[in-house]
């Protein structure tokens, strides 16, 4: 079966964080539709156990099924550490997560072999971030720290809150002492944070989003697969939006971080995929 190169790309995500990697995959392959799902009935998924987070990403891929896209971006740092290296052996379309993307940004990045690397429990718990750091360098260092309260932080909207500076301040402080000079925002809520976060670290230690890399990733993955939109086919607004819960507030969110105006937010009962 051929796949339509006119057909969406699927995103999804615990939550809002995911938007972050929307955000870049509009903005470097401009010609792309995309399906965005983001989990907020079940967010965050960063305490979640691998089994559970399998269950939850199986569902979500069913439901992009549905929708017919051409490949998958699993937009979220915990379902690409836990659940990624399951779910590409079921289903016969592209698949990529955020980590080996973002992971090969760091390496690239660090002058003194020290990266930081913060992101959910879960994230932090998996060392893939680790794993695949030392497979292209085996001297790098990496300390990684477990920030949770960041999630909520972020889906409540409180960006740029004093609670969110003490939060992060807490958070940071054995990674500062530590000399890193980059630091991974491994999980895709955090570029969100990423002016509160800089003002703690300090200018020295560069900052790494892997959304970014992640879209330039896309990219290359579907020249090679012979996949890229034409971008042919004119359509009012190629991006839609689907959630499990609470679609007028992801909505809100969605108008304040993209570059486009979200107009319809749908909610569905994931549970049935």
């Amino acid at each position: 079966m051929k796949t339509d190169k006119q057909a969406p790309i699927g995103v999804f995500d615990s939550g809002v964080g995911g938007l972050t990697v929307a955000r870049e995959i509009m903005r470097n392959l401009p010609g792309e539709r995309i399906v965005y799902f983001g989990d907020t009935a079940r967010v965050p998924y960063g305490s979640k156990s691998r089994q559970t987070i399998i269950r939850y990403s199986r569902q979500i891929v069913r439901f992009l099924r549905t929708q017919d896209v051409k490949a998958i971006v699993v937009a979220c740092n915990t379902a690409s550490a836990l659940a990624l290296s399951d779910i590409e052996k079921e289903i016969d379309i592209p698949i990529i997560g955020v980590m080996k993307p973002g992971a090969r940004a760091a390496a690239a990045a660090t002058k003194n072999g020290r990266i930081g690397v913060i992101g959910t429990e879960s994230t932090i718990r998996s060392g893939m971030y680790s794993r695949f750091l030392q497979e292209i360098n085996p001297n790098i260092t990496v300390v990684g720290k477990a920030c949770p309260l960041f999630v909520p932080l972020v889906e409540e909207g409180w960006l740029k809150d004093p609670v969110t500076e003490e939060v992060a301040r807490r958070y940071l402080e054995e990674l500062t002492r530590v000399e890193i000079d980059v630091l991974i925002l491994g999980c895709t809520h955090y570029p969100l944070l990423r002016s509160t976060v800089k003002k703690v670290v300090g200018g020295q230690v560069e900052l790494v989003n892997p959304a970014y890399e992640t879209a330039q990733e896309l990219k290359r993955l579907l020249a090679d697969q012979d996949l890229l939109n034409p971008g042919v086919k004119e359509e009012e607004f190629p991006y839609r939006f689907y959630v499990s819960d609470a679609a007028e507030k992801f909505k809100q969110f969605a108008n304040s971080i993209l570059p486009y105006d979200v107009r319809v937010t749908q909610q569905i009962n994931i549970e049935e995929y």
